[in-house]
C-alpha cells in the first residue's frame, strides 16, 4: 500500500466543524487538520434553523483542502465519511430536493411533545419499543409536532434522512440512514434493527419516507461527479462511518486490548464537551423498567455494539459563563479558569447540572448564585468560585451516573476512560477521579474524527477491526491517567449532593 493512506473524516458540531485528515502507515494513526468553520442555528421568525447549505460549501472548501494537503504530504486519500450530533433531519422531495432547512433540536416546536406522546401510547410502550431515553429534543417529537401542526412538510416529503445521511446523499447520492444515527431517533428498534413504525402509526406519523438502515462501515459509493469535479477528489470512495459523533468517539475509546469488558468488571467512558455521554458497551440492549426508571439508553455503535450510556449536561455550563462575561467584556482563557478554581475554595456549594434552569443559553454565574441560594448553599461570589461550582458539581453528577451504570449492568467499574475536548481539561479529569474513586484515563482529544476515520479504515480493508482499531488509537496518541486523590472528603460531598438533590 501507499506510505501514507488518509481518510476524511468530516465531522459536524453543533458550534463548529471540521475536515480532519486520519493517516495509518501500517503502524501507527496521525491526525492532521484540513479545514475548520464555525456553526450555529440562525432564527427566522420564530423558527430556529441549521444553514444545511452552508454547512455543504464549507465541507467541500473541507476536502478540496484536504485533497491538496493529501497530494503534498504524497499520500493516497481513499475515503470520507460524515458525523454530525443527533436527533436532527432533513425532508426531501420526490426529486431529491431539500424541502426546507432542517430545524435545530432546541427549537420550541417540541414543547409539549413528550407529554403528548406518553398520553397518546404510554412511556413504557416507548421505551419498549425503542429503549431510548427520554429527552425533549428527540426526533420523535419533532416529528410528532409536524404531524399535530399539519404540515404540509409531510405531504410533500418522499425521503427523511438524519443529518449525516443527508450530507451522505449531496456526497454519494445515496438515500440511506446509518444505524447509529438512527438510534437516537425514539423510533428506532433496537432488538430489530429497524424503524419502529407501529409506534409511529399509533402517533399519526407517515413512515413510507423512511430509508433502509445501513450499519457503520457500509460503502454509499464514490462522490458524485460534481462534486469530484469541485474538490479535485476523483474516485474518492464515501463510507458511513459511525455517523452519531459520540459513537464515533466511543469507537476510538482505547480500551485495553479493544474491550471495554471482561470477567464481571467494566471500564466506562465519558464522551465529554457541550455534553457529557456517559456510560458503558455493551452486547445487546439492556431495556427493562430498571433502566426506565434512571432513563438511560441504548444507542448504536459500531462494531456491532450498543452504546448504553446517559446524557449529562457536560462542559455547557463552563462556556456558557465564559460566554457571559465576555459580553462583560473579561475573557477567560482555558490555562486562567484553572488558576481560578485553584484558588477558590472547594466543596462548598453543588448544583445540579441536568436542572432545566441550566439547559438553554443564559447568565449562567447568575443562574448558578440563584440555584445555590434556592438550596440554602453558600453562594459563589468570585469567578473562581462559581467555576468550581460547575466542575465539581459535574464531578458528582458523574459520580451518581456511574454508579447507576454498575448497578444496572451488575458489574464492577474498574476505569474512566475520557475522549473528547473535555479530555484536555486536567481540572475536571482530576475532580472524576477524585469523586468517584476510579483511575482516569484522558484521551485522545479528537476521538470523534478518530473514530470517524477508523470506521473508514475498516470499511476498507486496512484494518481488520474495531479492536485492532484501538490498540492503535492507544499505540498512537498521548494518553494522561489521574488517580483519585481526596475520596474522604469527596464522599462526604456527595452524601451533601444526594441530600439537596434526592431526585437527580
Amino acid at each position: 500500500m501507499s506510505s501514507l493512506l488518509q481518510v476524511a473524516a468530516i465531522d459536524l458540531g453543533a458550534t463548529s466543524g471540521r475536515v480532519e485528515l486520519l493517516g495509518f502507515d501500517g503502524q501507527r494513526l496521525s491526525l492532521a487538520e484540513a479545514h475548520r468553520f464555525a456553526n450555529g442555528p440562525a432564527r427566522v421568525h420564530d423558527t430556529l434553523h441549521w444553514d444545511a447549505l452552508r454547512l455543504w460549501s464549507e465541507i467541500k472548501s473541507g476536502l478540496a483542502k484536504a485533497g491538496q494537503f493529501v497530494r503534498g504530504a504524497d499520500g493516497e486519500l481513499i475515503s470520507v465519511g460524515v458525523d454530525t450530533w443527533g436527533v436532527d433531519f432533513a425532508l426531501l422531495d420526490a426529486r431529491g430536493d431539500l424541502l426546507a432547512n432542517p430545524v435545530c433540536y432546541w427549537d420550541r416546536r417540541t414543547e409539549g411533545m413528550l407529554d403528548a406522546a406518553v398520553a397518546e401510547v404510554g412511556r413504557e410502550a416507548i421505551f419498549e419499543a425503542t429503549g431510548l431515553q427520554f429527552l425533549p429534543l428527540n426526533t420523535l417529537y419533532q416529528l410528532l409536532a409536524l404531524a399535530r401542526q399539519r404540515s404540509p412538510l409531510l405531504d410533500c416529503a418522499r425521503s427523511f434522512l438524519m443529518l449525516p445521511d443527508l450530507f451522505g446523499n449531496w456526497l454519494a447520492g445515496s438515500r440511506v440512514a446509518e444505524r447509529t444515527e438512527a438510534t437516537t431517533t425514539q423510533f428506532f428498534d433496537s432488538r430489530q434493527g429497524d424503524w419502529a413504525r407501529p409506534l409511529l402509526d399509533r402517533l399519526g406519523i407517515p413512515t413510507y419516507f423512511l430509508p433502509e438502515v445501513v450499519p457503520p462501515g457500509t460503502v454509499l459509493g464514490e462522490l458524485l461527479p460534481s462534486v469530484a469535479g469541485e474538490t479535485g477528489l476523483a474516485g474518492v470512495t464515501v463510507v458511513a462511518p459511525a455517523s452519531h459523533d459520540t459513537a464515533s468517539a466511543v469507537a476510538a475509546v482505547p480500551f485495553p486490548g479493544g474491550a471495554g469488558d471482561a470477567d464481571g468488571r467494566i471500564r466506562a467512558y465519558i464522551s465529554s464537551g457541550t455534553w457529557s455521554l456517559v456510560g458503558a458497551e455493551l452486547a445487546a440492549p439492556l431495556i427493562d423498567a430498571r433502566v426506565l426508571r434512571a432513563n438511560f439508553t441504548n444507542e448504536g455503535g459500531a462494531g456491532g455494539r450498543v452504546r448504553f450510556l446517559k446524557n449529562v449536561a457536560g462542559l455547557w455550563i463552563v462556556e456558557e459563563c465564559r460566554r457571559a462575561w465576555a459580553r462583560a467584556g473579561r475573557e477567560t482563557s482555558h490555562e486562567e479558569i484553572a488558576r481560578l478554581v485553584a484558588a477558590a475554595p472547594a466543596l462548598r456549594s453543588f448544583v445540579d447540572v441536568d436542572a432545566l434552569a441550566f439547559a438553554p443559553p443564559a447568565d449562567m454565574p447568575a443562574v448558578i448564585r440563584a440555584e445555590c441560594a434556592r438550596t440554602g448553599q453558600p453562594i459563589p461570589v468570585t469567578e473562581g468560585e462559581v467555576l468550581r461550582c460547575a466542575l465539581e458539581s459535574l464531578a458528582l453528577r458523574y459520580r451518581w451516573v456511574l454508579g447507576t451504570l454498575a448497578e444496572l449492568l451488575g458489574k464492577r467499574i474498574e476505569a474512566v476512560h475520557i475522549v473528547g475536548g473535555g479530555s484536555r481539561n486536567a481540572v475536571l479529569c482530576q475532580m472524576t477521579a477524585d469523586a468517584t474513586g476510579l483511575p482516569v484515563l484522558a484521551g485522545p482529544a479528537e476521538a470523534t474524527a478518530i473514530g470517524n476515520g477508523l470506521v473508514q479504515l475498516i470499511a476498507r480493508g486496512e484494518i481488520g477491526s474495531l479492536g485492532e482499531g484501538r490498540v492503535l488509537v492507544a499505540r498512537s496518541f498521548e494518553l494522561v491517567e489521574y488517580r483519585p486523590g481526596a475520596t474522604s472528603a469527596w464522599s462526604e460531598a456527595y452524601g451533601r449532593y444526594q441530600r439537596i438533590y434526592q431526585t437527580v
